[in-house]
């Protein structure tokens, strides 16, 4: 490890103060609705917070620190992309429910800080992976690559159905769901069957506990699918992430970054996602891309593969420079996005 321990301490101690910052600038809980106008200002700032810090590892980074940055900038810009297609299936989500706008940012304040522990859990489980074995770096290509396929034919509409999620399914088995929503209320308590035959003057507070049930609103619901759906999301772009950097600080920091400010990025987008249609395709190249770029630095163990299995041909060593993925990465996202906004243009003309 490149760093000190006390450096990964106060880096989540920053984003934890980051979190409630950003908490309480959306205002009061279930009490405020974020407009598009302070979406845009909020993902604004996190991206300037992003730049800041990429500034920061330029230079003050140990090792390599010109290098370093431009692998965070290059995480970055794969997990912000990536992150996007999440955002299209949090308002189908939403959707789905019934949501109010005004109550959806509580719900993806928990999911990010969700998100946050578990991918850190997944990056520093992947970084011991590769460093004990590098050709498992191989495998992470050929997921990427047929991850990118997939992206031209997925539906996110099964993502975001709640009776086709397994954990879901689960929690339904132990724990009772109300079908109504109440406010910005994850738990309720109701009356259990037998308190029906009261009479009608008595007063529920009053009741002993043991004559109430308590049960999982709508918006817990939502809160575990987004949560589950994050981590489908996550075996995708952490993966990626290693494609241009192995230091678990830049892949943690890169990826920590991009997801803070999705929850202000997805009340920006919610107004104009009609817009991207061709997005997704944009992102299937982008992770096919990085896919090939991994496979690529894994000569050594395909050459040894091919030559077990007979074939003597040698694979030659190419190494693909982060500011090339820097340029194809944006390229690819800018071009599906400008294609999309031109083909509802002509569609609208």
């Amino acid at each position: 490890m490149i760093l000190p321990l006390w450096a990964w301490i106060i880096f989540y101690v920053l984003v934890l103060i980051m979190l409630i910052i950003d908490l309480k600038m959306f205002g009061k809980k279930g009490q405020h609705e974020v407009n598009v106008k302070e979406a845009l200002q909020m993902t604004a700032v996190w991206i300037a917070v992003s730049l800041l810090f990429c500034v920061g590892i330029y230079f003050f980074y140990p090792v390599a620190s010109h290098e370093k940055a431009m692998e965070f900038l290059a995480g970055y810009l794969i997990e912000k992309s990536l992150s996007m297609d999440n955002l299209f299936v949090f308002l189908m989500l939403f959707t789905f429910f019934g949501i109010e706008r005004k109550y959806q940012h509580e719900v993806l304040f928990w999911g990010i800080f969700g998100a946050l522990v578990l991918r850190s859990i997944f990056i520093f489980a992947g970084a011991a992976m590769v460093e004990q074995f590098e050709w498992i770096l191989g495998l992470f290509g050929l997921f990427l690559v047929y991850s990118g396929g997939k992206m031209f034919g997925h539906d996110d509409e099964q993502l975001t159905d709640p009776s086709k999620n397994i954990f879901v399914k689960w929690f339904k088995k132990f724990f009772p769901v109300t079908d109504k929503m109440h406010g910005d209320k994850f738990f309720i308590r109701e009356e259990k069957p037998e308190t029906r035959n009261l009479k009608p003057e008595t007063n529920l507070s009053t009741l002993n506990s043991s004559l109430l049930t308590k049960k999982a609103t709508p918006l817990f619901v939502a809160l575990i699918v987004i949560e589950t759906t994050d981590v489908a999301f996550a075996v995708d772009s952490i993966p990626a992430v290693f494609s241009v950097s192995r230091d678990p600080f830049i892949v943690l920091t890169s990826n920590i970054f991009a997801i803070l400010g999705l929850r202000a990025m997805y009340f920006a987008l919610a107004a104009v996602a009609k817009y991207f249609k061709y997005l997704k395709y944009g992102l299937g190249f982008i992770l096919i891309f990085v896919g090939i770029k991994m496979l690529l630095a894994m000569d050594e163990y395909i050459n040894a593969l091919l030559h077990l299995v007979g074939i003597r041909y040698t694979m030659p060593h190419i190494e693909v420079s982060t500011p090339f993925s820097l340029s194809v990465i944006f390229g690819l996202l800018t071009l599906s996005i400008l294609l999309s906004l031109a083909v509802k243009r002509k569609d609208n003309g």
